[in-house]
C-alpha cells in the first residue's frame, strides 16, 4: 500500500515536474518548502514528512526527496529524525548557528574592512540606542561586569581584545533585537582581530573610558547619547582597522 502524505505536507503547493536532472527537481521541492515557510503556512515543529511521503506528493524518486531533505537540513530549515516515527520537521530557529557561515561568505566575497565597519557602524549605533531603551537589570549587570573586568585587564592585550568584543556584543544583546545581534556576531567574526597588534595600554585605557561612558549612558536610559557615542567610537575603530589593513597590504 502506498504511503499517504501527511496533512502538513499536503499544505505545501507542489509543482508540475517535467523530465530533467534530479538536482533541478530537488531545488523545486526546496523552493516550495521555503516559500511555504515565508508565507507562514509552516511553523517550527510542523511535520514535512518522510522521504516516501514527499516523493509521493511530488511524484519523484526517493533519491530526489532525500536530496531535498538533506539540503533543507543543511540550510537549517529542517530537522530529520531517523527510525520509527521519524521524518523531517521544520527546525526551531537558531540564527547564531549561521552567523559564522555568513561571515565565511563575506570573507570569500572579499569585502573590505571599510565595508564591514560601515555596516557594523549602522548596526552598533542602533543597538546602543535600543539598549538604552530596552536593557534589563541583568543586561546592565553584564555590562558593568565587563567594564570591571576590562579595567583589571588593561595590560593584557589578548584579554582586553576579547573583552572589547564581549562588551560590544553585550550592548547588542541589551537591545533585545535578535537580528542586530546575529548580524553583529557575523561581522565580528570578520572584523574583530584575535591578536590586536596596535592595542597599547594607552589605547586600551581610551577604549575603556568610552566603554565606561557608554555603560553609564545606557544605564541612565540616554538613547540619543548612547547612539552618538557609539557612532564616534565605531568611526574610530573603523579608522584603525582600515589603517591596519592598508599597512598589512603594503608590507606583504
Amino acid at each position: 500500500m502506498a504511503t499517504q502524505p501527511s496533512a502538513l505536507v499536503s499544505q505545501i503547493p507542489s509543482r508540475s515536474f517535467f523530465p530533467g536532472r534530479s538536482a533541478s527537481l530537488s531545488s523545486q521541492i526546496i523552493g516550495d518548502v521555503r516559500d511555504a515557510l515565508f508565507a507562514k503556512k509552516l511553523k517550527p515543529g510542523d511535520v514535512l514528512g518522510t522521504e516516501n511521503e514527499i516523493a509521493a506528493r511530488y511524484g519523484v524518486s526517493r533519491i530526489v526527496a532525500r536530496d531535498a531533505l538533506r539540503t533543507l537540513e543543511a540550510l537549517g530549515i529542517a530537522e530529520i529524525r531517523m527510525g520509527k516515527g521519524g521524518g523531517a520537521r521544520v527546525a526551531r530557529g537558531n540564527p547564531r548557528l549561521f552567523a559564522e557561515a555568513l561571515a565565511v561568505q563575506l570573507d570569500l566575497t572579499g569585502v573590505t574592512p571599510a565595508e564591514i565597519m560601515d555596516a557594523q557602524r549602522a548596526i552598533e549605533c542602533l543597538a546602543a540606542e535600543l539598549a538604552a531603551e530596552n536593557a534589563t537589570d541583568a543586561d546592565i549587570a553584564r555590562l558593568r561586569q565587563i567594564v570591571a573586568e576590562s579595567e583589571a585587564s588593561l595590560h593584557d592585550a589578548a584579554r582586553t581584545t576579547e573583552l572589547g568584543a564581549a562588551f560590544h556584543l553585550a550592548v547588542a544583546e541589551a537591545s533585545h533585537n535578535r537580528v542586530l545581534v546575529t548580524q553583529l556576531i557575523s561581522l565580528q567574526h570578520v572584523s574583530w582581530p584575535t591578536e590586536n597588534r596596535t592595542l597599547t595600554p594607552q589605547v586600551a585605557r581610551r577604549v575603556l573610558a568610552v566603554h565606561r561612558e557608554l555603560f553609564n549612558l545606557i544605564a541612565m536610559r540616554d538613547a540619543a547619547g548612547a547612539r552618538r557615542l557609539m557612532d564616534d567610537h565605531v568611526k574610530m575603530i573603523r579608522a584603525r582597522r582600515v589603517a591596519e589593513h592598508a599597512h598589512d597590504t603594503d608590507c606583504c
